[in-house]
């Protein structure tokens, strides 16, 4: 070893490249060069530590380098530890350590933070590491419970990988109970008061994760931050923090990273109070919270409210790559500011009302979708439904619009009516508790949009209910010659002159029994009767 000046490893795999590479341990530095090109070289003066360690692809070496990055090689053999070994000894004077991994197969152990990785160990040793790196955000799922989101589903498959085929971590929740002793940030409490004081496991754990996320994400500046945004769906205010190829919504229970990439829809909404503005967002994939997915999401903004802010790009970044789309500064509402920004950033066009008006002169009519309250958007292309559940519903996917109750009713007009969407899909969309008097001017909207309607009479109602009455008096009169037919029935003509003595009744009888227990005079003809006697 000590006559040559390198050694080489052919097939090894720089973390998580698919293709694979000729790695090399020299006196100049540690290099990598794969099949693909993209080669690299390690400087000695910046290489800090060795580790061996079982993979999933063979044996791993890891480099950490003094800047605190840990880069991973995978694809060696077991035959070559020694190999490495001595080269490393060799060439840096540096020991190779070796580290066995946990198979006891728990689900109890620690959990330790080694730079952007979380590691969990289960008797002293390392059972799985989390590449906090790939996380989209982490909330707090429940009690004691915190749960780590990771790569976005939607994102491409590796190079000649069929998506269908590909398992990923979607993510992971930890239980975390009981509590630790706090720690003061500036270390000049009495130790003593540290132990008295105590915050629960979750939380530190929670903001321990919440911090390596955001240093992961510092890669790109913050371009621009809107504090306490009310956000419809999901429920909750979130601050949104703007970067030049994703945005973060940051919230006290959930956290989550949004890429650019991933938003399709845009759409800025006045409401038919007139007070407040509705920017929604349409997401594929959509967001998740634990199993419920959110392919839109809704902010409302106070229609006067307006902010002053400035944006964290240089002109030469606003010339040339926004092509003068943004602004240095800005102060005006603060729904244009979010507006204008989102369309700059993600590249879309934000969608406002058309020409539709209700009868009100609103741009929405305001309906019930199921048990949910909300108001439907007659656009220029589709139909949008807000706030919950959030549905799109385009013109060219409709292939018939059902009116029904619409018709005169016996007791006067209707005041309102139903009206479903009958997709070429199949699915519907039923919305119900729509006010009469936009019925008029929404089925001209249809006619004008090509739209094939359908008109449902109530008369059919009205009529089942006359029949129902009508069954009703049947069944009295039936039930009044009954009454008529027992009166003239012979045999009950005979029951009643066999009842006919209960007029010559004599309180003195055995059926007197009844009058002793309620009658308050009872014992006066008993003593009457001892007299006579």
């Amino acid at each position: 070893m000590s006559d040559r000046k390198h050694i080489d490893f052919n097939s090894i795999h720089n973390g998580m490249k698919s293709h694979s590479g000729r790695f090399r341990i020299a006196n100049n530095g540690i290099g990598w060069k794969g099949t693909a090109g993209d080669p690299f070289v390690l400087a000695p003066d910046n290489l800090r530590k060795f580790v061996w360690i079982r993979a999933a692809r063979g044996y791993q070496l890891r480099v950490s380098l003094k800047d605190n990055q840990t880069l991973k090689f995978d694809g060696f053999r077991s035959d070559d530890i020694d190999a490495v070994k001595d080269a490393l000894k060799t060439f840096y004077k540096k020991d190779l350590e070796v580290k066995e991994l946990s198979v006891k197969g728990w689900n109890w152990g620690k959990t330790d933070f080694q730079g952007s990785n979380l590691t969990f160990n289960v008797s002293n040793k390392p059972l799985f590491e989390l590449p906090l790196a790939q996380a989209i955000g982490a909330n707090k799922a429940g009690k004691n419970e915190v749960s780590i989101n990771f790569v976005d589903p939607g994102q491409p498959a590796p190079d000649g990988v069929n998506p269908k085929e590909v398992d990923e971590l979607m993510d992971v929740t930890f239980y975390i109970p009981g509590t630790v002793a706090a720690k003061d940030s500036n270390n000049n409490s009495d130790e003593e008061d540290a132990d008295d004081e105590e915050v629960n496991a979750d939380a530190v754990f929670y903001d321990n994760v919440k911090s390596k996320l955001e240093f992961s994400q510092m890669t790109t500046e913050n371009i621009v931050q809107f504090q306490e945004v009310l956000c419809l769906t999901p429920r909750g205010r979130y601050n949104i923090d703007m970067y030049q190829d994703f945005l973060r919504l940051r919230g006290k229970t959930y956290d989550y990273k949004i890429v650019y990439s991933n938003i399709i829809k845009l759409f800025l909404l006045l409401k038919p109070d007139e007070v407040h503005v509705l920017f929604v967002m349409g997401l594929d994939p959509p967001l998740r919270q634990g199993q419920t997915k959110y392919p839109f999401l809704v902010f409302q903004f106070v229609r006067e409210d307006e902010i002053d802010v400035d944006l964290n790009l240089d002109d030469t970044k606003l010339d040339e790559k926004y092509e003068n789309k943004l602004q240095k500064h800005y102060e005006a509402p603060t729904y244009e500011v979010v507006s204008t920004i989102f369309r700059a950033l993600t590249g879309r066009k934000v969608t406002v009302p058309g020409t539709y008006r209700s009868h009100h002169g609103a741009h929405a009519l305001k309906c019930s979708m199921k048990a949910n309250e909300g108001y439907l958007y007659p656009l220029e292309k589709s139909f949008l439904f807000i706030p919950k559940p959030t549905t799109f519903i385009p013109f060219n996917e409709i292939g018939v619009v059902n009116f029904t109750r619409v018709g005169t009713q016996t007791g006067g007009s209707s005041r309102t009516f139903d009206m479903k969407f009958h997709m070429k899909s199949g699915s519907d969309y039923q919305f119900s508790s729509i006010n009469r008097e936009e019925y008029s001017s929404l089925e001209d909207f249809l006619r004008q949009k090509n739209i094939k309607v359908k008109s449902e009479n109530v008369q059919e109602t009205v009529m089942t209910y006359t029949e129902l009455d009508d069954d009703d008096e049947d069944d009295e009169d039936m039930n009044e010659s009954r009454k008529k037919r027992s009166k003239m029935d012979p045999d009950m003509m005979g029951d009643e002159d066999e009842e006919s003595p209960d007029e010559d009744f004599a309180p003195n009888d055995s059926a007197s029994d009844v009058a002793e227990e309620y009658d308050s005079d009872v014992q006066g003809p008993s003593d009457g009767d001892s007299d006579e006697e």
